[in-house]
Formats: structure tokens, C-alpha cells, sequence
């Protein structure tokens, strides 16, 4: 298996001060540089960055297991004993799910547990876990 490489992903917030506190504070991601129009941040050792853009625009869904999921989205694969810890984490500090944490594709090849959220800005965000990361990219 190869090596992951961090990936880069720049997203547009519309308040740098609310960005900090959404992702330094309630997702306990390192802050790395910033500026007074972009913030970068150590999400699980993958370099994200928080861009002041004020106009987002629209978002869109689409059905996946019964549920509307957010378009666009990202996140990360966690392993299932941080998938549990983040999911009381962000209960706890009252987010807003626009999906509940609960296990997608119960008892299939895909089967995982996920939840979606968005940050202060609007954006989706996707945390999920497999209980068994190997089948992350399986069909059937």
C-alpha cells in the first residue's frame, strides 16, 4: 500500500474569527500560518485553510442511504474509537448535524459509521469511520 500524502484544501468562510473558533477550538485542529484573509489548519496532518469569501454560494444534496448529503463536502477516515470521541465532542458543544453520527450501509461491503456537519461558514463537513478500514475502497 502507498504512503498517504497530506492533501491541500482551501475553503471560503465568511468569518476568520469564527473559523478559529469552529476548527481550533471545537475540532482541536493546530493552527499553522495566517493572515488577516486566510487561516491554515493541521486537520489529522492534512493542510486545510480558511479563506475569507464572504459570497459562498449555493449548496447542493444528494440522496445516499436514505439521507441528503451535502454538496460539496469533505473530511476525514477516522479510526471508530475517534469517530465515537469527535461525534460527543461535537454534541457536547452543541453542534448542529445536518446528519446524525449513525452507521451507513449496515451490513454491506461499505458499511461505516459517518456524520455531517457544516462549520460556521456553511461549509459540509464528513467525518467517518469503517470498522474495517480496508474495505474503504471495496465494491462488493
Amino acid at each position: 500500500m502507498t504512503q498517504l500524502s497530506p492533501f491541500h484544501l482551501a475553503f471560503p468562510v465568511d468569518d476568520l474569527a469564527a473559523a478559529r473558533a469552529f476548527w481550533g477550538g471545537v475540532m482541536g485542529c493546530p493552527e499553522g500560518r495566517s493572515s488577516d484573509e486566510w487561516i491554515d489548519f493541521d486537520f489529522c496532518g492534512h493542510q486545510i485553510v480558511a479563506h475569507l469569501s464572504p459570497a459562498s454560494g449555493d449548496r447542493a444534496a444528494n440522496a445516499v442511504d436514505g439521507h441528503d448529503v451535502p454538496v460539496p463536502h469533505f473530511g476525514i477516515v477516522l479510526g471508530m474509537d475517534e469517530w465515537k470521541a469527535l461525534a460527543e465532542r461535537l454534541t457536547k458543544a452543541g453542534t448542529s448535524f445536518a446528519i446524525e453520527p449513525y452507521i451507513r450501509f449496515e451490513g454491506q461491503t461499505g458499511e461505516q459509521a459517518t456524520m455531517f456537519f457544516r462549520d460556521p461558514a456553511g461549509n459540509a463537513i464528513e467525518m467517518k469511520a469503517f470498522a474495517d478500514r480496508s474495505k474503504l475502497f471495496a465494491r462488493d
